[in-house]
């Protein structure tokens, strides 16, 4: 059995119904026989099983949950949302329960490092529902290091400009150099006589441009799927991968329901979507 990303939305297209009437995305009948891990609330809700020497679909993606009653993408807490993540990152300390599920999947972990990031988003409104999976280059349209870095020099300018200090240009520009990752913020601080420690956490928020709720191309009552695109020549096997996905479906004709569609992200290029009515 195959397990990519376009197989994981073939299985979402099969069971959309239930986008509807579950009240909770977690809830969602998502293909167990499919996933090397499924850890709602931790990061990343789903993983894809590793699909070892295929190189049409490689499997291993990350998949992240993020629901919400608004047409708007509810927040990042604690992570800074990325399109492509080493799986090294993922595991934190000498044990990892989420390294443990995936081994006993049967995946050799390491032996597919870099790992595309999706993220399945469900908006509602007026009783009307829009849920899109969509690569993560949606949401990063800069680096981690040029989002971290920018943002600290937004808040070291408006500090100088409300206390008036002066800080020489190339004093200015170290101290930014210092700050270019979100871990730096969110470890914990001991301060010499203090009886508690602080932390500071990151939590990202969408800005309208990487709304993809709000992208007139994602309609009421439908799910998208939504991958980036370089050239013509990607876009074409793009489109192949996704409609030999469709061939095993049980439902042979879901594949002539899908629409294709393209959309150009304000500030990240092209993507290929594909979408059917729920």
């Amino acid at each position: 059995m195959n397990t990519s990303i376009y197989h994981f939305f073939v299985r979402l297209v099969e069971n959309r119904d239930s986008f509807i009437v579950e009240s909770k995305l977690s809830w969602f009948p998502f293909p167990e026989e499919m996933l090397s891990c499924q850890s709602a609330g931790k990061w990343p809700d789903l993983a894809l099983k590793i699909n070892k020497g295929n190189r049409l679909f490689s499997g291993g993606e990350l998949i992240e949950l993020k629901d919400s009653r608004t047409l708007t993408v509810s927040s990042f807490n604690s992570t800074i949302p990325l399109g492509q993540k080493n799986i090294n990152s993922v595991f934190t300390g000498k044990t990892s329960l989420i390294r443990d599920q995936m081994e006993a999947a049967g995946d050799d972990v390491f032996s597919l490092k870099i790992r595309d990031v999706y993220y399945l988003i469900r908006g509602r409104r007026n009783n009307s529902t829009r849920v899109c999976l969509t690569h993560g280059k949606f949401f990063e349209t800069i680096s981690e290091t040029e989002l971290v870095s920018g943002s600290f020099r937004n808040m070291l300018d408006a500090q100088i400009k409300e206390t008036g200090v002066e800080i020489p240009d190339d004093i200015k520009e170290r101290i930014e150099g210092m700050f270019t990752h979100h871990d730096t913020f969110s470890q914990s601080r001991h301060v010499e006589k203090a009886s508690v420690k602080l932390r500071f956490r990151v939590m990202t928020e969408v800005e309208p441009e990487g709304n993809v709720l709000i992208y007139p191309e994602i309609r009421d009552q439908t799910l998208t799927l939504l991958v980036p695109y370089s050239n013509s020549e990607c876009r074409t096997q793009i489109v192949n991968l996704m409609q030999m996905a469709f061939i095993d479906c049980q439902q042979s004709n879901l594949w002539e329901q899908i629409e294709s569609l393209d959309i150009q992200h304000k500030l990240n290029g092209p993507f290929i979507g594909f979408q059917i009515n729920l």
